[in-house]
């Protein structure tokens, strides 16, 4: 079926607000009339975010001849998502090669009235934005609505084929049926189902333990923290958090403070993760935190049910931001 292009009044807004551009030198919708446009707001720890990168790349190559221009726009959620050394590290490893623009002041976030990452945003060749999808998923009408734009803005070759992807690591779609678990911050601005039994005391040096139970969705932390507004800090090598799961994957977000690297080990249920390793972990859970970013601590195999997971560091320093499952 093909997608329904309701006229829109609502034209690109300036990317004026970036206040640095990757991959391109900066780009205004003047530059960009004639082309069909796709638009697409990110921050690059977004595990939702990782799992549509895939289409974006593929969307990017496959339509570049015949019109498309995909515009990636960086927006903060995480304060060292601003450094623009961070996402530019991430541009490059996840091989990304369109124009990328730097928003750590949100001002093209506001241009847009965004709301959302992931959020895309289909423009025409005048400059009309004509469709708009936020989070995951909806691929084949996204694919579509591309291939109708492009067909109106005049391409008379426009393949009509879908892209195939074979997304790995924390690109890979979730496994919807089994998950349980969701999105769980630390830090104490947005943190709940906190378990430890001392209870959280904000921005000061605390001693946490984990109780001998943890409910489902429930985490705990133990050793030495501080639990800040936006993340927990590791005050002394030895500790851990921990939190019972049901779900596939399970991601940290997480990085060392002072970019000193910081080991870890995970265990499932107590035991090594073996085969069950993520792919920022060995077979015996050991990983190592060298960059703040979303790390994949565990991809099971097989059956899903609930398990514990604990994450214990060897060195100190570390800061732990949130959970993501999939």
């Amino acid at each position: 079926m093909r997608p329904r292009l309701p006229r829109s009044t609502d034209h690109l807004p300036s990317f004026a607000g970036a206040t640095q551009w990757l991959n391109t030198e900066p780009l205004v919708p003047t530059d960009l009339r004639g082309n069909v446009v796709l638009v697409g707001f990110w921050t690059y720890t977004c595990i939702n975010w990782l799992r549509q990168l895939p289409y974006l790349r593929a969307w990017a190559e496959k339509y570049a001849d015949d019109g498309l221009v995909v515009i990636g726009v960086h927006t903060p959620e995480f304060p060292f998502e601003r450094e623009i050394e961070n996402v530019r590290r991430e541009t490059e490893t996840r091989n990304i090669e369109y124009p990328v623009a730097i928003d750590s002041n949100y001002a093209v976030w506001d241009a847009f009235a965004n709301r959302y990452w992931p959020a895309l945003y289909f423009a025409d060749a005048d400059g009309a934005i004509r469709h708009d999808h936020f989070g995951e998923g909806a691929y084949e009408q996204s694919e579509r609505v591309i291939q109708e734009l492009l067909v109106e803005a005049g391409g008379a070759d426009v393949d009509h084929d879908l892209v195939a992807v074979n997304a790995g690591g924390a690109e890979a779609p979730a496994d919807w049926d089994s998950l349980r678990s969701a999105e769980t911050y630390v830090g104490y601005d947005r943190a709940d189902n906190f378990a430890s039994p001392e209870g959280a005391v904000v921005n000061e040096r605390r001693a946490y333990s984990t109780p001998a139970r943890l409910p489902l969705n429930r985490w705990a932390l133990s050793g030495e923290w501080t639990i800040r507004r936006g993340a927990a800090a590791l005050d002394e090598a030895g500790g851990g958090i921990a939190f019972r799961f049901h779900s596939r994957d399970v991601h940290l977000v997480m990085g060392p403070a002072h970019h000193e690297p910081v080991r870890f080990r995970v265990l499932v249920d107590g035991e090594a993760p073996r085969a069950s390793h993520g792919v920022d972990t060995d077979e015996n859970g050991d990983g190592i935190a060298s960059e703040q970013r979303l790390h994949q601590l565990v991809r099971q195999q097989g059956r899903i049910d609930d398990h514990t997971l604990t994450v214990s560091f060897v060195d100190p320093g570390v800061e732990v931001y949130a959970f993501t499952f999939g």
